[in-house]
């Protein structure tokens, strides 16, 4: 009878687990600092009860077998390291879960009660960041409302950074011009990575980035290590994910955005390499036959895709090879004018990771990238044309050499070089005959170098000392840049942080080539000698983690911006006398320009968040803040940029529902409060005269348009099936439908100053299968 009672409870268990759907959950641990796995660390899921884990094999691999489809938590403990927490992991019927988690080394002795850090949810993969800079998952830019797959929108949601475009993605960060953000992919910088995007511009108006591709990446807003270059206001670092080295899966979305599609999988029978690739496309046209006219009278196309292999090259050296690209236009043919407008860009990579010893290893990468903008727009009415080309390449060589000495030391040192190509045109005849503002070909060099120590004085101290250099051989401009941070855990789950450091950030290469005839076909380079732009930042922090779910954080900082492009002593021009090119988004000026300027923000920064656990997460992020600048004329206003307050609440609730609680329906919403846009106000009189809009540029950017306030909303319905997961999702954008206003001009045919509106009620409605 026993037998018989043992046969039929092990057939029920085993039915029971036929009828739920599960999946393997798998991946690595490594030491954070020398990149080594960490063998027999213990992983358990903390949200099952009973509890489930595993234990890493020699090389730091694990496994966990039949993890029932849903949210979980996940803590990760070795004897000699520090624990980690991860939460708000996703796992579904359709697709493995592969984790890649990072240990930090404890040193402290046996039985001795010590103060120390964890690896909580949301710290920054990189342990060399000390200040304002946090982790994000590729889940957060699918279930956040708003973010629509786009990391730049998701970060929206994050303290200190706003917008003031809906119809773009590019991101103002502490009241600093978009333009010193510095994109990075693979642990190299790449260009712009969005689509429709302007020339000098760090935005556009749609991503190029699929969430199919991307891993958990960093965002930073300030004081950033010193392997950061080249950036004055924030660092997007992101990762890609490699593809499943055991199983080929592939996934598919469709919605009113496009057609999506990713595929992964093995290569070869053994030897753990792998493939990921993806492709989308997408025409906005699509919105506007159903009545929304997003993009305006434009026809607009986009497509881009990406992809990883990556190959284990020996049981030491690991080889990468990536890229993405992205093709984009947008053409408008009305009764006064025409416009075709086309943003391309293409990146490859290969990287190359070698590990020496238990201790050190070395990481060569090898990057080409390309872009294109072209502009060709013509007035029917006025006459008057604008044609613009523009294409970069660049060639980088970046080396990275890493040295953990032992649990309290780790040194990190750099090399980058770039080479740079350029093809730049733009002419207009706005005032007559056809003027050049830039016709250049040629070349040129940006050096950089840097070296990091990670010095952890206590187990609560944690030290990140470093220097960055920068030599643009354009002009031979350089720039020294040293880069102080610390992280003390004062008492348990009381964090104080503090980072200070100065950064640089060249123009962008057509502003260095703007020339003006001088006679005899000759032309004279205006701005060919300007100096890097620099800003300083300091920045103190506190953060208060009453669990592994909730999480409180404050920040104060201060920045000192010099050597802005500004209007020469002898300037008469308004515009070079009363602004500066810290107010510019993108674009390049065809004036003379001197490194005179200065400038300054500083506010304060409040996050209160809990991760996605028991079904239910909110963050709320308040930016109070100040950005000012200081131009020819010596006065002190308020920056373009200068919204002085962002109010973002998030939150959102999961129900597991179906027969087995395995499918999920999911709602998210977002309010953002912000303050309004800044203008240079209208002078109606000389509009008249000229028929065209004229400022008033001894009020520069006085004038604030009324608040910003947008609600969103994103409604889902998950099914985990046996083999597949299908999702249905419909995110509403600006639910209220609220028209925000996002500048002025003068109508001449009204004779008027009108509004100009950003847009209204979005919804964007997509199917997605994995499998």
């Amino acid at each position: 009878m026993k037998k018989y009672l043992f046969i039929l409870l092990a057939g029920a268990y085993s039915l029971a687990y036929a009828q739920q759907p599960v999946q393997l959950v798998k991946g690595r641990i490594v030491d954070a600092e020398s990149q080594q796995p960490v063998i027999g660390a213990n992983i358990i899921i903390t949200s099952l009860n009973p509890v489930i884990g595993s234990t890493t094999d020699t090389e730091g691999y694990f496994r966990i077998e039949n993890v029932a489809v849903g949210r979980h938590s996940f803590k990760v403990t070795s004897i000699g390291y520090e624990d980690a927490f991860m939460q708000e992991v996703t796992v579904g019927s359709g697709k493995e879960v592969e984790l890649n988690i990072k240990l930090t080394e404890s040193f402290r002795k046996l039985n001795e009660v010590v103060i120390k850090a964890q690896k909580e949810n949301g710290a920054p993969l990189n342990d060399m960041i000390s200040v304002s800079g946090r982790s994000f998952t590729v889940d957060q830019t699918k279930r956040f409302a708003a973010a629509v797959n786009d990391p730049a929108r998701m970060a929206l949601s994050f303290a200190g950074v706003a917008t003031n475009d809906d119809g773009g993605n590019q991101i103002i960060i502490r009241g600093n011009s978009p333009k010193g953000m510095l994109w990075r992919m693979e642990g190299v910088e790449i260009p712009n990575p969005n689509h429709f995007a302007q020339e000098g511009s760090s935005g556009g108006g749609i991503s190029a980035l699929s969430a199919n591709v991307l891993g958990n990446s960093d965002f930073l807003t300030g004081a950033f290590p010193a392997e950061y270059g080249n950036a004055t206001s924030g660092v997007f670092d992101l990762k890609m994910r490699k593809g499943n080295n055991e199983k080929r899966e592939y996934a598919m979305q469709a919605g009113v955005m496009g057609l999506d599609f990713a595929a992964e999988g093995p290569i070869g029978e053994k030897g753990g390499a792998s493939y990921l690739a993806n492709y989308r496309y997408s025409t906005l046209s699509v919105l506007n036959k159903i009545g929304l006219n997003i993009a305006g009278d434009a026809s607009t196309d986009f497509q881009d895709g990406a992809f990883k292999v990556h190959i284990p090259y020996d049981e030491k050296a690991v080889v990468t090879v990536w890229g993405m690209g992205g093709l984009s236009t947008s053409t408008v043919d009305k009764d006064d004018f025409k416009e075709n407008f086309k943003s391309n860009r293409g990146i490859v990579g290969v990287n190359y990771l070698r590990y020496l010893n238990s201790k050190s290893y070395m990481e060569n990468i090898v990057s080409y990238t390309a872009t294109r903008q072209s502009n060709d727009f013509y007035d029917k009415d006025k006459q008057t044309t604008f044609q613009q080309n523009f294409t970069n390449q660049g060639l980088r060589i970046s080396l990275l050499y890493n040295y953990k000495l032992n649990s309290r030391n780790t040194f990190r040192t750099g090399l980058i070089i770039n080479h740079l190509n350029f093809n730049l045109f733009d002419r207009d005849n706005e005032d007559g005959p056809f003027r050049v503002n830039v016709d250049q070909k040629g070349n040129t060099l940006l050096f950089q170098g840097y070296a990091q120590w990670k010095y952890r004085l206590t187990p609560a101290i944690t030290l990140n000392t470093g220097v960055h250099a920068m030599l643009l051989d354009l002009n031979n401009q350089h720039s020294i840049e040293p880069r102080f941070g610390m992280k003390w855990s004062v008492a348990p789950k009381h964090t104080v942080s503090l980072g200070a450091g100065l950064h640089s950030k060249t123009e962008s290469i057509s502003t260095y080539f703007a020339q003006v005839s001088v006679g005899d076909n000759k032309t004279d380079l205006l701005n060919k000698n300007l100096k890097l732009m620099k800003s300083g930042h300091a920045v103190a922090g506190y953060e208060y983690r009453p669990s592994t779910s909730w999480r409180i954080q404050t920040e104060a900082y201060y920045q000192h911006h010099y050597n802005i492009p500004i209007g020469p002593a002898n300037t008469t021009t308004p515009f070079l006398l009363h602004n500066s090119l810290i107010n510019e988004v993108s674009g390049f000026v065809t004036d003379s320009l001197v490194s005179a300027g200065k400038g300054r923000s500083y506010g304060l920064e409040l996050t209160v968040e809990k991760s996605l656990t028991n079904g239910i997460y909110f963050m709320s992020t308040t930016s109070l803040y100040q950005s000012k600048y200081t131009g020819r004329d010596g006065i002190e206003r308020d920056s373009r940029f200068n919204g002085k307050f962002v109010q973002n609440v998030l939150a959102g609730k999961e129900w597991k529902v179906g027969k087995n609680k395995t499918n999920i329906f999911a709602a998210n919403i977002k309010l953002l409060a912000s303050g309004g846009n800044r203008t240079t106000p209208i002078d109606l009189e000389r509009s008249r005269v000229s028929g065209k809009t004229e400022r008033d540029w001894t009020e520069s950017y006085s004038e604030q348009l009324p608040y910003y306030f947008r609600s969103d909303l994103r409604v889902s319905y998950t099914k985990n099936r046996k083999r597949t997961t299908s999702t249905i999702s419909l995110d509403i954008q600006n639910v209220s439908n609220r028209l925000n206003a996002f500048d002025k001009y003068y109508d001449d045919k009204e004779d008027k100053i009108e509004l100009v509106t950003q847009t209204g009620l979005i919804p964007v409605l997509n199917y997605r299968l994995e499998f």
